[in-house]
């Protein structure tokens, strides 16, 4: 008789058990992450009000707005999308942003004037320009040691590696040129003279062509990277500066600065096929968010961020934002 009692409550704990599961409207479980499954988010730095918006992509609405150094420009996510680096040229050092909290929660020191960076696919190198110092630093994150300091060309203004990791470019607003750097030992690998005011660059996802903005000529540049060739110069608007290619390597898309537009350029036949107008001046830096469907544009003087649909090349909404919005990066 005990037993038979004893299996009925059991029976009966497990039934509870299982309605709850299948039908609470709460987790049960928690996540790993608290992001986990939530839509992308965009982070962009503000230099002149000394924060970083934060934007859900699925809304396009900002949720969050943190304080960092001062005069944020350059912004990276790291690949876990734990973690958001802030480069602050006036307090010459980085704000690293738990992306959970949205809050600042350490920094790193980072040479005189930090302006562009990336970091590398493990995460477990910051690659730094300082513009005024004309040096690229490698920085760890976790142990915030200086591994290495390498010289580039004048005033440099940011740093792309290439898809495989092996090397990095810093294009040099002032002598012209891209340094290429090999990302093991270093050491400068070359010097590509471009045109004038080389600003942003960014790769076919094979990584066999670089497309070089080139803000006071008024041209993208596609250079052949195996070669270091220019293999076809492509007549833009006025100041050419931030880009960014689509996954799929089919189109790419520049952001303008003093045309106040976003122009398409077919990398399968190199030339300009769409033009996008914004409303405001000074269109900067650009990020797609990971499926390439939307791309976010910082315009500086309008103090607002444009989102384009790359499918129709069409201006889906503007989002206010702080003061002169500069670089912008999609935590996934």
């Amino acid at each position: 008789m005990q037993h038979s009692k004893k299996r009925s409550v059991i029976k009966f704990l497990f039934l509870s058990s299982l309605t709850l599961l299948v039908f609470s409207p709460f987790p049960l479980f928690p996540f790993s992450s608290p992001s986990a499954f939530a839509d992308p988010r965009a982070y962009v730095s503000n230099e002149k009000s000394d924060e970083v918006s934060v934007i859900d992509t699925a809304t396009d609405q900002v949720i969050a707005t943190v304080k960092v150094g001062q005069r944020p420009r350059g912004i990276v996510v790291a690949p876990d999308g734990k973690r958001v680096y802030v480069s602050n040229g006036n307090s010459n050092d980085l704000s690293v942003i738990d992306t959970a909290t949205n809050t600042v929660t350490e920094t790193i020191p980072a040479g005189i004037d930090p302006e562009g960076m990336t970091i590398n696919a493990d995460g477990s190198r910051l690659y730094v320009v300082n513009e005024n110092g004309g040096e690229l630093l490698i920085i760890n994150p976790t142990s915030k040691e200086v591994v290495a300091k390498v010289p580039v060309g004048t005033e440099p203004e940011t740093v792309v590696l290439s898809p495989d990791g092996k090397r990095a470019y810093v294009p040099n607003e002032t002598s012209n040129d891209v340094t290429v750097i090999d990302t093991v030992t270093h050491k400068v690998l070359t010097s590509i003279k471009v045109g004038e005011n080389p600003r942003g660059v960014a790769f076919t996802p094979d990584g066999k062509r670089a497309y070089v903005s080139n803000e006071r000529s008024g041209v993208v540049l596609v250079i052949d990277t195996a070669t270091n060739a220019v293999l076809a110069t492509i007549q833009m608007g006025e100041r050419p500066v931030g880009e960014a290619i689509l996954p799929d390597g089919k189109k790419v898309y520049v952001a303008h600065g003093h045309s106040h537009d976003v122009r398409v350029i077919d990398t399968a036949t190199n030339t300009v096929t769409a033009t996008i107008p914004l409303e405001g001046e000074r269109a900067w830096w650009v990020a797609l968010t990971p499926d390439g469907k939307k791309l976010y544009v910082t315009v500086g003087r309008a103090n607002n961020v444009a989102v384009i649909d790359t499918t129709t090349d069409k201006v889906l909404t503007t989002i206010p934002v702080g003061q002169t919005p500069w670089g912008v990066t999609i935590a996934r």
